[in-house]
């Protein structure tokens, strides 16, 4: 009898810890130093509002030593690091607009985190998320046209992805993208045979039957849906790349790719001869000095101004005057920290976002079941997505879409579903870091 045995795998929990308090003396000095730098002191909330960031993630770590021991180290600590610069950030416009947006965004953490905690707790297998693909698929759905409802859709700055319940507003396709990602992998996971092996070659692409193209165009009709009825230009993309994206992982054929990008196109021309929304997004980005556009450009200008202000090394923390770009703390952070802490401070953010990614398709690469791959793969190409068309409409590389910078920009939504979308990602990387129990051999 032989005895195989796996390749020890350490959990890495206290280099985890080390890294967090790493996270935490980050955020927490960047704090400080902008009360020092606005108002030349030391504001007096500082203890509450690093203090009780510090609370929370150290309680998802400790959390993470019982229930998922072999998670991945690096995420935690690197989601940490950006939800800090975040609250740092918007308490930076709270000194300049004399609001209390930091607190807000610091309670909303809150409910982030333990939402991820319920996940983590209650999840101890990713693989019974795989049961209700379909029940993902018409709650995803559901939430996508929730705001078209009368009485509770709100349309806000010409987009109506809002739902309101007395004072308080939410975005529901934030939570839809995770549904959806759930299900594109769980329906994916048994197509991709058909999807995959199935077709003829032409060009040196293999192309798929025509009735497996049915799934896509399904996708693309309900991305422009979204695009013609709720006028969401950045939901609408997120959504249709996200399956481009797992079918991918999937099927690991270039003609998809090749088809998904036909279809954008189509769908982008489309969109801009049709619908005049779309046109106003497209004269923005092109022709944002123009007399005619100047005054729907504003923000787009101000933003640009802001970082070329900012130039190489930033004006300085609290040095600036983001405040008067129009939705700085949201739409527009990125421009903030481009001018406050220059080209410099924006590469290091996103060297984070990017780190987070490769951990995020380490854990897809890593996980032994094809479910856990794929819904790795399509959370984790959800985050990178997000941080393209933000940085990107910002900065005149494509128009602008409505998303924001997961973990950094103000609002509950966003900070809600990506920290569950972390938790996910932890919940998968525990199960491939996790030893394989030994095997005996004759």
């Amino acid at each position: 009898m032989a005895v195989v045995t796996a390749v020890e795998t350490r959990p890495r929990r206290n280099v985890e810890l080390v890294l967090l308090v790493v996270s935490l003396g980050i955020a927490i000095g960047a704090y400080v130093l902008v009360g020092i730098a606005a108002e030349g002191q030391v504001q007096a909330n500082w203890m509450w509002v690093g203090g009780g960031l510090a609370v929370l993630v150290l309680g998802v770590h400790a959390v993470l030593r019982v229930v998922a021991p072999y998670a991945d180290p690096v995420i935690l600590p690197i989601t940490t690091a950006i939800n800090g610069l975040g609250l740092v950030v918007i308490h930076r416009l709270d000194l300049a607009e004399e609001t209390s947006l930091a607190t807000r965004q610091l309670l909303w953490t809150a409910i982030g985190v333990g939402a991820a905690v319920a996940v983590l707790w209650l999840v101890r297998d990713h693989r019974i998320l795989a049961r209700y693909t379909w029940t993902a698929a018409l709650l995803g759905f559901a939430l996508l046209l929730l705001p078209l409802l009368p009485f509770i859709g709100r349309n806000i700055r010409g987009a109506r992805i809002w739902i309101g319940l007395g004072p308080l507003s939410f975005q529901p396709g934030e939570i839809a993208k995770i549904l959806l990602a759930l299900f594109f992998a769980g329906y994916l996971v048994t197509a991709r045979d058909s999807l995959a092996l199935v077709g003829r070659r032409f060009l040196g692409l293999q192309l798929p039957r025509a009735r497996d193209l049915g799934p896509i165009l399904v996708a693309w009709v309900l991305s422009l849906g979204v695009l013609v009825f709720e006028r969401d230009l950045g939901t609408s993309l997120l959504f249709f790349g996200l399956f481009v994206a797992v079918l991918y992982v999937a099927t690991e054929r270039t003609s998809w790719i090749v088809i998904g990008m036909g279809l954008f196109v189509a769908g982008a021309v489309l969109a801009w001869r049709i619908f005049s929304h779309v046109q106003r997004r497209v004269d923005i980005w092109l022709h944002p000095f123009e007399p005619g556009t100047f005054e729907n450009a504003f923000q787009v200008v101000q933003g640009l101004y802001g970082m070329a202000s900012g130039g190489l090394l930033g004006t300085g923390l609290g040095e600036g005057r983001p405040d008067i770009i129009p939705f700085a703390e949201s739409d527009f952070i990125f421009t903030a920290i481009g001018e406050e802490l220059g080209l410099t401070g924006i590469f290091a953010l996103l060297l984070l976002y990017l780190i987070l990614v490769e951990r995020g398709l380490r854990t897809a690469i890593g996980a032994r079941d094809g479910f856990g791959k794929l819904l790795a793969a399509g959370l984790s190409f959800t985050i990178a997505l997000q941080c393209f068309v933000v940085a990107g409409g910002v900065t005149r590389v494509i128009p602008l879409t409505g998303l924001v910078m997961p973990f950094l920009a103000y609002g509950g939504s966003s900070l809600l579903s990506n920290w569950i979308v972390v938790a996910i990602l932890l919940r998968i990387s525990d199960a491939a870091r996790r030893p394989a129990p030994a095997e005996v051999t004759g």
